[in-house]
């Protein structure tokens, strides 16, 4: 089957990558020419095509959608650790000509061909907003409210593929995290009492391979997360992760307080017609260890730097230590 990959060098792109090479399929790779996506390109070299392009560019789109039999569409800004080096939050005009555009453009590129192809759409838990108030888990008919920009894009993309005569699949990823784990902030988002459920991005891949070559699941919206054994509340997540690290367990207040935009997901019918879930969180932890190597000895051996460092990334834990002293200093009103 040949199949058009959008985003194929991001962290869930690659991961369907290596699932479609493996299934014998042969993928066309649609990504933004930029170093970091040259460096995994490389990997593949020989094994399958590659389109550089931009979203926002019909051309470039139209290019990569030729004689395709199936598109599954990953490429989107999103709101941390984007490769782009640009958050969709802190310019949400800029994202939204690739995000909603760019999948415009790819909605018609796909519509002019003599035959279109298939289309699988990648979208994500955040478009449910804040749901820690309800009782999990989380389905596919529930309503949406999205906050952000970045949900909002998803849904607005997901509402055109729906109308667009298309044969379509949507799939709602849970949390599914780089290997090459780093530093990142939005971390402190996130409560840590919250509920959040994992997936593992070579599971997402998965997901991917065989949807690509599924019968049943058209015009379906799933959900795709790692099922019971993978709904955690962030604590857990965190912890063993950081500790996985060589970091430790940050203190508490280094943590948002205000729900965030992750939950339990009911996946008994993705996992029924996908046949995916393989992994859970110990996996995840012993793949990073050994993607991070030679370096966890490094952060053990530094982690009081290390946490210091860290910490300064939290602005919850700043504003935490600033009252703190304030609260010292007599006379001071807090």
């Amino acid at each position: 089957m040949r199949v058009l990959l959008t985003g194929a060098f991001g962290n869930v792109g690659t991961s369907a990558l290596e699932a479609l090479l493996v299934g014998g399929h042969q993928v066309r790779c649609f990504d933004v020419r930029n170093k970091a996506n040259e460096r995994t390109a490389r990997r593949y070299q020989g094994r399958c095509e590659v389109h550089w392009g931009d979203l926002r560019s019909a051309d470039d789109v139209a290019a990569a959608v030729r004689d395709q039999d199936v598109v599954i569409h990953l490429a989107f800004i999103i709101p941390k650790m984007s490769v782009t080096g640009v958050e969709s939050e802190r310019r949400p005009d800029w994202a939204r000509a690739i995000n909603v555009e760019g999948t415009r453009h790819l909605v018609e590129a796909m519509l002019a061909q003599p035959t279109p192809p298939k289309l699988i759409f990648s979208s994500s838990v955040h478009v449910y907003g804040r749901t820690q108030n309800h009782q999990p888990p989380l389905t596919a008919d529930d309503p949406v409210d999205p906050l952000e920009h970045y949900s909002k894009h998803k849904i607005e993309c997901e509402e055109m593929i729906r109308a667009s005569g298309l044969t379509w699949a949507i799939l709602r990823f849970a949390a599914a995290m780089p290997l090459d784990i780093r530093p990142d902030t939005g971390m402190f988002d996130v409560p840590l009492e919250n509920r959040m459920e994992y997936v593992h991005t070579r599971d997402v891949g998965l997901a991917l391979l065989h949807a690509a070559t599924s019968e049943t699941i058209w015009g379906k919206t799933l959900l795709i997360g790692g099922g019971p054994r993978c709904q955690y509340h962030f604590r857990e997540i965190a912890q063993t992760i950081l500790e996985g690290m060589g970091v430790g367990m940050l203190p508490e207040e280094a943590f948002s307080r205000v729900q965030f935009c992750t939950d339990w997901m009911d996946t008994a019918e993705s996992q029924r017609l996908l046949d995916y879930q393989r992994r859970d969180l110990t996996h995840y932890v012993r793949e990073m260890q050994a993607v991070l190597g030679w370096r966890i000895p490094l952060i053990r051996r530094f982690r009081p730097l290390v946490r210091w460092w860290l910490l300064r990334q939290s602005p919850y834990y700043r504003d935490a230590h600033r009252a703190g002293k304030r609260r010292q200093v007599p006379g001071t009103v807090v």
